[in-house]
């Protein structure tokens, strides 16, 4: 067991954040994969090429969640290896991680049954091209606990912004109302580790800034070092539907300026080179 290091915001902190989120989704929105969709509309004949191949990338990403899941589990640990306060903190953050990992789990099986249902895919040999990916450790080598929450910041909205760009873009209604409730559901998440990113930077100001900058420098969706090809993978589905992680980073320079009144040089030197590589990308 591994426990991540790095200050810690407090136990009220992380309840305050995890209640807040909580509250975003009434039982009566919520929605799952067997009752919320009529399966037999699901017709992949109304797709491109490049749209079935954005279903198919977007489904392994999605499917990737027991060992992302298992990351902050091993780095958040909720048994006798931590001391009581920090059992606590993670207590707290843990009744966030369950239902995060439900919802993102509901994500991937409703992108598998859409594959299945539409006939894009055969159950069997789509759940071994999934298991293949799977089965690769996925893991992030942050030493400090403010980046575990920078990074699915920024990997939560980018997600959600492409899920909307993509939705614009295919042809089967049933797709894109799935592409709603998944774009609703990212936006939910942003949210929660927006909150949690800004607690951290108004308990512990400039002390922040150096990791979060780290997370930036060295910034990669989930799994695109262990999926073959990702990259070209990554440039089809561009243009299918626009697909660019950076298109985030302005959101995570809105949730520094609302958390620090009076910006020091380090933070002003941090949204410097946040907003600098955004423009890098986009020109």
């Amino acid at each position: 067991m591994t426990v991540i290091g790095g200050k810690l915001i407090t136990t009220d902190d992380v309840d305050s954040a995890v209640r807040a989120f909580m509250r975003t989704t009434p039982p009566q929105q919520r929605w799952d994969v067997e009752f919320s969709f009529d399966w037999s509309t699901a017709d992949a004949d109304r797709l491109t090429v490049g749209e079935r191949s954005a279903v198919e990338f977007v489904t392994i990403i999605e499917d990737h969640l027991p060992g992302y899941f298992a990351m902050y589990d091993r780095y958040f640990p909720v048994d006798g290896s931590v001391d009581l306060p920090t059992f606590a903190h993670n207590r707290e953050l843990y009744h966030f991680s369950v239902r995060w990992a439900q919802e993102e789990d509901t994500h991937a099986r409703v992108l598998e049954q859409y594959q299945i249902a539409s006939g894009m895919a055969q159950p069997q040999q789509l759940r071994t091209a999934l298991a293949v990916e799977g089965q690769k450790l996925f893991d992030l080598p942050y030493e400090h606990a403010v980046q575990f929450f920078t990074y699915p910041l920024v990997q939560e909205k980018a997600t959600q912004i492409y899920y909307q760009h993509l939705r614009q873009a295919v042809g089967d209604p049933l797709l894109r109302d799935i592409l709603t409730r998944l774009s609703r559901d990212e936006a939910r998440h942003f949210s929660f580790f927006a909150d949690v990113v800004q607690k951290y930077l108004q308990r512990y100001g400039d002390a922040m800034a150096d990791p979060i900058r780290d997370v930036i420098a060295e910034f990669r969706m989930p799994l695109a070092d262990t999926i073959r090809g990702y990259w070209r993978w990554a440039l089809r589905i561009a243009d299918v539907a626009r697909y660019d992680h950076t298109e985030a980073y302005e959101y995570l320079i809105k949730v520094i300026n609302r958390a620090v009144d009076a910006k020091s040089d380090k933070v002003t030197e941090l949204v410097a080179f946040v907003e600098a590589c955004r423009t890098l990308s986009v020109r």
